[in-house]
């Protein structure tokens, strides 16, 4: 039987110092633990922290769009060579891959990503990820690599997202960690926003992402690196935020179109409409109350319920402007019941 898929995600606060540099004891420690685990899972690392590791290049930083993309594309190659020095006492090899979304909401670029993927996990090297920040068209935000392990955990029908935090974990509003969670919309309530709660740190996204990954049939766990093999110990159970996964039978194809890949557009949708979707019916324009966004034909968009919580993903038979167009034409197909997965 295949070795399960493990994505593990590190977050820009999680491994840098207070200067915005790599902290080399964090990424010490990750090497060393996750070498523990390496026989028994194939193992994705999304890694943050390329602007931090490249500011110190860019003269006169500020902090601009342009130097951040700067700054990653000088602190990437040098984030991974250190992941790379530290991960080799071990006789583990790794692996750099900059992603886009699009590579994402193309299903054959999709599926050449995964088989290089397992390429790499058939010769024991650990593929390194991160955002292509340097020509991104999208703000570098903190979220940006939650959504990119999340869209790699789904895609490829990971067993385990783990997600590492600063805080070591989802606080409550005592600041004590919650070590189970099976219903994430109860647990939306502890994230706080302002800056003197110490459970900031975009955990807001990483529980939007947890809950398609949970929807999607995978645990989801969020930790720390602070206390002794943390990592170890989380996957464990002993330590850490645990999100119970939910039950699933998709296919392959239907996980990748479930992840959402490239967003194009929105639609909110009637309750006829949503119960017909239930039903794994079509949907129809007559059913369809608010379009969101510019896409063509073939992208990929979201369906939101009449009480305004997302139901849906699906590929989109009709254009956005035919759809604004026709819904009041009856017959008028939105979206094959084929290509559409509930979630």
């Amino acid at each position: 039987m295949s070795k399960p898929i493990l994505v593990i995600k590190f977050g820009t606060a999680s491994i840098t110092l207070p200067s915005g540099e790599p902290d080399i004891r964090i990424i010490s420690e990750i090497a060393r633990q996750v070498s523990e685990i390496h026989s028994g899972y194939r193992i994705i690392i999304v890694s943050s922290g390329a602007v931090g590791a490249g500011k110190a290049y860019i003269q006169d930083y500020k902090g601009t769009m342009t130097q951040r993309k700067a700054a990653a594309s000088v602190g990437n190659p040098l984030l991974v060579g250190l992941y790379a020095t530290h991960f080799a006492p071990n006789k583990i090899y790794i692996a750099q891959s900059l992603c886009e979304r699009q590579h994402f909401a193309n299903r054959s670029k999709f599926l050449q990503l995964k088989e290089t993927f397992e390429e790499l996990w058939e010769n024991n090297i650990i593929p390194i990820v991160n955002e292509n920040d340097v020509v991104s068209d999208r703000e570098l935000k903190f979220s940006d690599n939650d959504e990119l392990a999340t869209l790699l955990a789904v895609g490829f029908g990971a067993e385990i997202l783990m997600f590492c935090t600063s805080v070591g974990g989802l606080l409550d509003e005592q600041g004590k960690i919650l070590r189970n969670v099976s219903n994430v919309n109860e647990v939306f309530k502890f994230v706080r926003t302002d800056k003197s709660f110490l459970g900031l740190g975009g955990m807001a996204s990483k529980l939007t992402f947890a809950k398609l990954a949970a929807r999607m049939a995978i645990r989801v766990i969020i930790f720390g690196m602070n206390g002794k093999d943390e990592l170890l110990e989380a996957l464990q159970g002993n330590a850490g935020t645990l999100i119970q996964p939910g039950k699933s039978t998709l296919s392959a194809r239907n996980r990748w179109l479930g992840s959402g890949g490239l967003v194009s557009g929105r639609l909110q949708i009637d309750e006829g409409a949503s119960k017909a979707l239930l039903k794994r019916k079509s949907l129809l324009a007559v059913g369809v109350t608010e379009v969101d966004g510019d896409f063509e034909s073939g992208e990929i968009i979201e369906i939101y319920s009449h009480e305004k919580e997302m139901i849906a993903v699906a590929r989109a038979r009709e254009t956005s402007s035919a759809i604004r167009e026709n819904l009041k034409t009856l017959n008028f197909e939105v979206a094959h019941a084929n290509d559409i997965v509930l979630l």
